[in-house]
């Protein structure tokens, strides 16, 4: 190989290290003003029902009492405009479409977190439609930043959503499903896809990783997109499962918080 096309490859190879950053950094600069919005909103929501307790609840002090979760599949918190039990939401902005399946290719993923590192190997001839919108959103810087929501404690760990509420996602949705297994058990190691319940075309940017084998039963829709395993680090995962949740319950927000600090294709 000659030294001036040694040169030309470095080049190309830096003005894309170069793209890739700007991406991140507005990646970042998007999640910083969804979640400021969101934040708006819960206060405003605070205020409302402060109002209204101070005009007809049973006294001074008077406050909601909050309903017990139990356990739930993964598509309760999916990331499209609503869930099987709530009213849709806004969706986060974002990108207009996903890219094409054919854009997929078995990949490793490096994903730093605040509580540990994992190893992700996807499987793009199983998942073509994940695989490639998972990589896209990886390169574009999406996930940097992000917490993961959602802790099942004796079974998975829900991450993905941009907004850190549940209802985030890319802008986007895709289907249908891909690979779900017939058993309905996905295996200690699983990577799959979040989604609302009964609706098999309602995929974005959730994921979940299993360190558990966990049965999930099939809705309406059938069971979830299986993009990949987790090569390395259920010890990691299976630690923030033993911590608990924030409240105790089976379902919630970790109680230490899980923050993706970075993901890279290798």
């Amino acid at each position: 190989m000659s030294k001036e096309r040694e040169r030309a490859q470095q080049r190309a190879r830096a003005k894309k290290a170069e793209e890739r950053r700007e991406r991140a950094v507005r990646a970042r600069r998007r999640r910083t003003v969804i979640v400021t919005a969101v934040v708006i909103c819960v206060v405003l929501a605070l205020v409302i029902v402060v109002n209204q307790l101070d005009g007809d609840g049973p006294g001074e002090g008077a406050s909601p009492t909050p309903t017990a979760v139990g356990y739930s599949d993964p598509d309760d918190t999916a990331d499209t405009t609503g869930t099987a039990d709530t009213a849709p939401t806004t969706e986060a902005p974002g990108y207009d479409a996903p890219p094409p399946p054919s854009e997929a290719r078995n990949a490793e993923v490096i994903v730093q977190t605040s509580q540990g590192d994992l190893t992700l190997d996807l499987d793009a001839d199983a998942a073509p439609q994940a695989v490639a919108s998972f990589e896209f959103l990886t390169e574009e810087g999406f996930f940097d930043g992000t917490s993961c929501h959602r802790l099942l404690p004796s079974a998975l760990l829900q991450c993905g959503d941009p907004t850190g509420t549940g209802t985030g996602g890319p802008g986007y949705s895709f289907g249908p499903i891909e690979n779900a297994p017939t058993d309905q058990i996905y295996p200690a190691g699983t990577v799959a896809m979040a989604r609302v319940g009964g609706q098999g075309d309602s995929m974005g940017s959730q994921f979940f990783l299993v360190f558990e084998d966990t049965p999930l039963p099939d809705d309406a829709a059938g069971g979830y997109t299986v993009m990949g395993t987790i090569t390395s680090g259920l010890d990691v995962l299976r630690q923030i499962g033993a911590a608990g949740t924030v409240d105790g319950s089976s379902d919630g927000r970790p109680k230490n918080d899980v923050i993706i600090e970075s993901m890279e294709i290798t």
